[in-house]
């Protein structure tokens, strides 16, 4: 059976490495304030640095989304629907 295939969107505009002071976001949506973290093995020792960052960009009014990179090659479908879902309605292309 075929995959269900991606509701269709506008496609947002995303940065990739984009500054955030201090940090350096991934991939970041700017006109949805979503940033979008792809952790490697490196972080799975690296919650408490993680979730500081996490809070700090949350504070910043950011959403912050978080994947596995191991997720996003066997599961990319389902990673690209969980960011759709976060896209505000009426902004998936502004910027």
């Amino acid at each position: 059976m075929a995959p269900t295939p991606l509701p269709p969107v506008a496609r947002p505009q995303v940065r990739r490495q984009h500054s955030i002071r201090p940090f350096i976001a991934d991939f970041a949506c700017i006109a949805a304030k979503i940033v979008i973290e792809l952790d490697g093995s490196q972080h799975a020792n690296a919650t408490e640095s993680d979730a500081r960052r996490t809070a700090y960009l949350e504070a910043q009014g950011w959403t912050v989304i978080r994947f596995w990179n191991a997720r996003l090659l066997t599961d990319t479908d389902n990673v690209l629907r969980e960011i759709i879902a976060r896209l505000p309605a009426g902004e998936e292309a502004s910027e």
